[in-house]
């Protein structure tokens, strides 16, 4: 009997930083500012924040990725709160594909 797959594309939702604030002599990066995003389609949608980072800075702000700056984001919100950030963005799609409340006037 062969083996059956029933493989369904996975999304994932994209984090970006946006920005960051630094300190311009010693350039510790001192608050991020990030979005949360995902699109289906023609519908999308994200939440946006900032985080005030403390402690000493351990790499220099020229060798910084984008990748290293969302790790430590995600890393001081903690799992839940960026598992809940991910789901508000999968709910305002949902919402955007099958509105719960209409508004329009019927003439």
């Amino acid at each position: 009997m062969p083996l059956i797959f029933n493989l369904k594309e996975t999304k994932m939702t994209t984090w970006t930083i946006v920005n960051m604030e630094r300190d311009a002599q010693t350039g510790f990066v001192s608050t991020v500012h990030w979005t949360c995003s995902d699109v289906d389609g023609d519908y999308s949608g994200s939440t946006y924040g900032s985080l005030g980072l403390s402690g000493e800075l351990t790499i220099p702000y020229e060798d910084l990725t984008e990748a290293t700056v969302i790790g430590w984001v995600k890393a001081s919100m903690g799992e839940e709160t960026v598992a809940a950030h991910e789901a508000a963005v999968a709910a305002q799609i949902a919402d955007a594909k099958e509105p719960a409340v209409a508004t329009g006037m019927p003439w």
